[in-house]
Parts: C-alpha cells; sequence; structure tokens
C-alpha cells in the first residue's frame, strides 16, 4: 500500500450488526428497504394509509432541469453529430477530454459492463459504499485500503452514505501504484456535481476511469444517463460494447441542454447547499446526531435507526435504511417548505412519544 493513511476516513468503523431495541421482525420488514431507494410503491403496500408520501430515500436532486424536446427527436435514430454534443457539453462541465468521454445509459450499467471489460483477478470495492459497486465483479474483496495484490479498485467520491472525499493526493498515489501493476482505478463521482470543482475527470491520471452521473444533480433520474471517461482503449472498448445509439433522442437533446446552461447549473448548487443547512437545522433540533452527508442528503448514526425509519414511514416518508450497518438512516432533501414542514412534524412526534 502506497500511503498507509489512504481511504482511512472509510471503513474506519467495524460492521454493525445488531442494534438494542431493534426486533428481527422490524428488520426484516425494512430489508426490502435496504437493497436501494426510490420504492414507494412498496412503502405504499407496507405502510397503506398514507396517500402521499414524500421520498426521502434517494440522492437524487428534487428539483428538476425544465427538460425539453422537440418532437422530431422521436422519429429518428439519434445522429452520431448530437451524440458527440452532448459529450462535448459533458466534458465541458467535467474538464475531460470529449473523444474519451463517454455516454451511457445511467452509471450504474456503465459500471455493471466495466466489470466485463476488465478482466479483474483481485478486484475490491472500497467500503462501505454504493452496493451497485458489488455488482461490477463476482465477489469483489471490500476494503478499506488499497492492497498491493489489488488489480482494481472502485471507490466513490465523494462517498455514499457518509460523503467522506479521499484526498487527491492520495488518490493520485493509488493511481500511480495500480498504473505500474497494470491495475485500474474506478472513481465514481456520481454525487460530485454539487461542487464547482471540476473534480477527478480533470486530472487525467493513468489507469483511471471516472463516472459520472446525469440524474442525481439534474433531478432528472428516469432519464437513465451517466458518463465514463476512460484512457482511449478502454472507451473505444465501451463504445463498441453500447453500440452507435446508446441514448434516445429526448435523453441527448435535454442532456445537452442542461450541460450548457452553466447558470442553471450554479442556482441548483446553492438550492441543494441551503437545503441541505436547513435540513441539519432541522434534525439536529430533533436530538438526531448527523454523521455525514453531502449536499444531495444527510446521514443519521443513532441506534434504533429500523425504528426510526418505521416511525417516517408511519408518517408517509421514507427513507433508506442500510442493511450492513442498522444504526445508519439516509435522508434526502425535501423539495419544498411543506415538505419540510411534514418532516418537522414527523420529528415532533418522534420527540414526544
Amino acid at each position: 500500500m502506497r500511503d498507509e493513511g489512504l481511504f482511512a476516513r472509510l471503513g474506519s468503523k467495524p460492521p454493525v450488526v445488531a442494534a438494542d431495541g431493534i426486533t428481527r421482525e422490524v428488520l426484516s420488514d425494512i430489508a426490502a428497504f435496504t437493497v436501494h431507494g426510490g420504492r414507494v410503491e412498496l412503502a405504499r403496500a407496507a405502510f397503506p394509509g398514507k396517500a402521499e408520501w414524500i421520498d426521502l430515500s434517494t440522492g437524487v436532486s428534487p428539483w428538476s432541469y425544465p427538460a425539453a424536446f422537440e418532437h422530431a427527436v422521436l422519429q429518428s435514430l439519434p445522429e452520431p453529430g448530437a451524440l458527440a454534443g452532448l459529450e462535448a457539453a459533458a466534458a465541458a462541465v467535467f474538464g475531460s477530454n470529449p473523444a474519451f468521454t463517454v455516454a451511457v445509459p445511467g452509471s450504474d450499467i456503465a459500471l455493471r459492463l466495466l466489470g466485463r471489460l476488465i478482466p479483474a483477478k483481485a478486484p475490491a470495492v472500497v467500503g462501505p459504499g454504493y452496493s451497485g459497486h458489488l455488482a461490477m465483479w463476482d465477489g469483489p474483496e471490500v476494503i478499506s485500503a488499497i492492497g498491493d495484490h489489488h488489480d482494481a479498485v472502485v471507490l466513490a467520491r465523494p462517498n455514499n452514505p457518509d460523503g467522506a472525499v479521499i484526498g487527491r493526493e492520495n488518490l493520485e498515489a493509488a493511481a500511480q501504484d495500480l498504473a505500474g501493476r497494470d491495475g485500474w482505478l474506478i472513481v465514481d463521482e456520481a454525487f460530485a456535481d454539487a461542487s464547482a470543482d471540476a473534480g477527478i475527470a480533470a486530472a487525467r491520471w493513468p489507469a483511471t476511469i471516472v463516472l459520472r452521473s446525469f440524474g442525481k444533480f439534474f433531478g432528472l433520474a428516469g432519464l437513465r444517463l451517466g458518463f465514463v471517461i476512460a484512457p482511449p482503449e478502454l472507451a473505444a472498448a465501451l463504445r463498441r460494447v453500447i453500440g452507435d445509439w446508446p441514448m434516445s433522442g429526448p435523453s441527448i437533446a435535454i442532456g445537452t441542454a442542461a450541460y450548457r446552461d452553466i447558470g442553471w447549473q450554479a442556482a441548483q448548487r446553492k438550492r441543494l447547499e441551503d437545503t441541505a443547512t436547513r435540513l441539519d437545522a432541522l434534525v439536529t433540533a430533533a436530538g438526531l446526531p448527523i454523521a455525514g452527508g453531502t449536499s444531495f442528503f444527510r446521514l443519521l448514526d443513532v441506534p434504533d435507526a429500523a425504528t426510526l425509519f418505521e416511525h417516517f414511514a408511519r408518517h408517509g416518508i421514507l427513507t433508506r435504511p442500510f442493511a450492513d450497518n442498522p444504526r445508519r438512516l439516509r435522508l434526502g432533501l425535501p423539495a419544498d417548505a411543506a415538505q419540510m414542514s411534514r418532516l418537522a412534524a414527523a420529528l415532533q412526534t418522534m420527540r414526544l412519544s
């Protein structure tokens, strides 16, 4: 390992396998919600009686870019020039080379494709983190620091769910080490757009692959758009796999307009930051400790996260529990004052119960 302090903030606590006051029945009831966020219909079935739900279970911005496109883009196959325009617009924001910035139908599927394009013999995932990283290879090692035997390592920056950000110097050292043994460093920057910093995509380190997500920052997760920034040979291999029309016409049109709209992006960053600050005040006033997060969400660390999840659900508020640590609960951002008031009411009931 090049740097013994590498990833010290990630995985610094051992996984919690039990929590006082949480019955097996409650843990079983919420198990389906620990896979990923966004399962509102499942919540309706599990907790009937609430017609209107607030979904705070994802890291997706509650404010969406004003998507618009001409009907003509639905009537023909996307033109290569339009796809190249999308990749150029995104690369200008990321600070990457447009030729090696590959548009994909969501960063999650890109992770799985990369796992098949990279024949790793000793892959590793820095954890705890995004569960989709584990799906890249068959049984990757979950680590808190890179060893000298790993030949492919994937991590998130900032990390999900604790928001930890690994220093650039440490990360560059890891990239150089992995490149020296024909390995790969894969950095998932799904939540990086909340910062005006271009991120790792602009660094162009050897043997480094960067993933960026469109839907989270622009509030359009259903569009299924993401990007892979990779060295030339891998970018070319990925383009061959996904084919000539990896993205729909509407996705290309909306994505291109959004990445070119620098003013809207600046306003969105401020909106995320301001709302996260208001959420902090609300949660801490209720006596709940904030263990981390990003501008898209906050992470709580409490002894009875499963019970708190159920409490919120009975108020029609969906949050995100975690199977590997039942002390943790993630809260996304309320979209407006009405949603913030509903969350405040649920917290007040919790305090008085």
